[in-house]
């Protein structure tokens, strides 16, 4: 039987719909839920899933590296070999090019855009001094990213994402201005909506040809290795491509083991050329004099090599993959059909994007607050965390049980009708 869709109802259909949704949701309410789906965080489950890499230095280890150093003390500022090799292999790099760090990525990708600011690349002035900075940011997005380049005061510029990835032709269009200093990139399982970029996005990228000298590419593949399925999506190597066009200058990529091993106690990673590379070790000599090497030999232990990698982020999957499925599950059950809503089965990462009816993103959002459940805010994947059509929310199934989570969904669910109906009324 045809699901009926709202947009098709009469004010008395929509009304009697009401009535019933207002009472659904009362009784929610009266449950005195207190859960918390607003960052897609690693469950408990996949923490105690690196608990045993915990036992592997003590008083006892050998605690010197294959290159003879002591990592007790000071130096290797690019990080231990092994470490650099193994995300070498992670983000399709040469271990050469790569810098291993503290455990936060995001922490590396703050440093790198300030360096921009204070002291320029490609021997231009820096950032900071010039009249005005522009940063592509496509959206829906990552928060966070959007947030660094508000913060240095920089002027945010939305590009469409589909399904291929950035909205090239935008991109293109967009470099042309000297104003435009970088884009925001996660390429594979993009948060929030889960594409992977496809060859042909990767190559344009690759053949960019910036008014700005100083212009970058932040390629962030967070979720490189973050696959949901048995048919993991592949990544053209951006390395690869600029590579062939003499490109080597335009990215500089980032990764760590947030979502492998311990969110706070990882180890991040940066790659790029060595022109680049030559600017962000100067300014990192500045504020280190080394990493946290035993905490990366403890990861070395740990996570030896790809086959080891590969057989932890199996275990991860045997935990989040029933939660993205418990989501889309509801997703279709209960708004399949109806007109309100659209959302993405991603084959990775760690978010649903559903797109609501518009203008009811805030309101979704406030209902499941009101009964409960709380989610990451309207219009935070958006530039100034102003999503123009107050449709997107982004959905992150990781952190809860699979029992809360399915008490999350049913109420994200009535909350996305009750949110479309009260719309409809109002026209």
């Amino acid at each position: 039987m045809r699901k009926l869709n709202y947009c098709e109802m009469s004010e008395e259909q929509l009304k009697l719909k009401k009535a019933d949704l207002e009472e659904r949701y009362a009784a929610f309410k009266a449950r005195g839920l207190k859960l918390n789906m607003a960052r897609g965080k690693p469950s408990t489950k996949q923490l105690e899933l690196s608990m045993p890499m915990l036992d592997l230095l003590n008083s006892s280890s050998q605690l010197v590296s294959s290159t003879g150093d002591d990592c007790r003390n000071y130096g290797v500022a690019d990080g231990l070999p092994e470490l650099r090799e193994l995300f070498a292999q992670m983000m399709g790099l040469e271990a050469g090019n790569i810098i291993v760090g503290g455990n936060s990525s995001l922490n590396m990708m703050f440093d790198t855009i300030s360096c921009a600011m204070t002291h320029g690349f490609s021997d231009c002035k820096p950032w900071g001094r010039q009249n005005c900075v522009k940063f592509l940011c496509p959206a829906p997005g990552y928060d966070r990213h959007f947030a660094i380049s508000e913060y240095f005061g920089m002027e945010l510029i939305a590009v469409p994402m589909t399904p291929e990835g950035p909205d090239m032709d935008l991109v293109e269009e967009y470099v042309k201005d000297p104003c435009v200093k970088g884009i925001w990139c996660v390429p594979k399982y993009s948060n929030p909506q889960g594409y992977t970029y496809s060859d042909e996005t990767v190559r344009r990228f690759a053949a960019l040809k910036p008014a700005a000298a100083d212009f970058r590419i932040f390629w962030d593949n967070a979720y490189c290795v973050h696959d949901l399925t048995d048919c993991p999506e592949s990544l053209l190597s951006l390395w690869e491509e600029c590579r062939k066009n003499g490109s080597e200058d335009l990215p500089i990529f980032f990764a760590s083991s947030s979502k492998i091993t311990f969110p706070g106690a990882g180890v991040a990673a940066m790659g790029a050329s060595e022109a680049n590379l030559k600017e962000l070790r100067r300014h990192y000599s500045f504020q280190t004099i080394g990493p946290d090497k035993l905490n990366q030999l403890r990861h070395i232990y740990f996570l030896p090599n790809m086959e080891r990698v590969k057989e932890q982020m199996a275990h991860h999957r045997a935990i989040i993959a029933p939660k993205f499925e418990a989501v889309i599950r509801w997703l279709k059950k209960e708004l399949g059909g109806k007109g309100i809503a659209a959302w993405t089965e991603p084959n990775g990462g760690y978010f649903v994007s559903v797109d609501v009816l518009e203008g009811c993103a805030k309101r979704v959002v406030e209902l499941c607050k009101e009964a409960g459940v709380v989610l990451t805010g309207a219009g935070a994947t958006y530039p100034y965390s102003k999503d123009p059509q107050d449709s997107n929310i982004r959905v992150a199934p990781t952190y809860p049980p699979i029992e809360e989570l399915e008490l999350a969904m049913e109420l994200f669910c009535l909350s996305v009708e009750l949110a479309a109906v009260e719309k409809l009324l109002q026209k």
